[in-house]
């Protein structure tokens, strides 16, 4: 779906109608990651391929009982309450399907519930060539850059007074503000964020490492 999306510089406006749970649970975490909802799905339509998303089941319609109450503002029914499907309103690039973009926002909900894993590793710096550089070599550059945008949209934005609080070091560890997570679930996302933010990564960041490292270390204390 990435290579069909870069063919296409207009943006437009889509309508996802799709049940309200999905809609409240994908905003819910555009608002944690401080990012739109065409954000989160932008970010796996580039990175992830067109078979794989294509892989991935619909989250669907909503059902005929789930519908929202919208009252008119204008027209001869002005005030009178209609009953519409949920929905999510995105732009994004010409040519996308609706199906497409309710999978990658699905997509996105099951890596933040770590229902899925997705695997940065390094790749191999292909040797340079005498004159230019050959498919392959232009592949894995295409790649490391979807990788990097995916990065970018999904990781969180460093906190500028530092960890303050349980709440501020919650949000850098991607759990909800309420949450009280066991040691067992802490190392396990400190590991998984480690592995992206740290500098020695090719998508690391020295900040938001350090603020890891702070977050973490304020967690133990808290629920030791």
């Amino acid at each position: 779906m990435g290579s069909k999306m870069d063919n296409y510089a207009a943006k437009h406006s889509y309508t996802v109608t799709c049940a309200s749970r999905f809609r409240d649970e994908v905003t819910a975490l555009a608002a944690r990651r401080r990012v739109n909802v065409a954000d989160l799905a932008r970010s796996v339509l580039l990175l992830v391929s067109a078979q794989e998303i294509a892989g991935f089941s619909d989250p669907g319609e909503p059902a005929k009982d789930d519908r929202d109450v919208i009252i008119l503002k204008s027209g001869p029914s002005q005030g009178r309450p209609w009953r519409r499907k949920p929905r999510l309103q995105v732009r994004l690039p010409f040519g996308a399907e609706i199906g497409d973009i309710r999978r990658a926002l699905g997509i996105a909900l099951a890596l933040d519930k770590e229902a899925l894993s997705l695997y940065l590793g390094q790749t191999e710096k292909a040797a340079p060539a005498e004159e230019g550089r050959d498919s392959a070599s232009d592949e894995l550059e295409e790649e490391n850059e979807r990788l990097r945008a995916l990065v970018s949209v999904l990781a969180f934005e460093p906190l500028g007074d530092g960890i303050r609080s349980r709440e501020d070091a919650l949000h850098v560890l991607g759990f909800p503000p309420a949450a009280r997570p066991s040691s067992g679930s802490l190392k396990a996302r400190f590991r998984l964020l480690a592995t992206i933010h740290h500098p020695d990564s090719d998508f690391g960041n020295h900040h938001r490492m350090s603020q890891l490292n702070e977050a973490m270390a304020y967690l133990q204390g808290v629920f030791s």
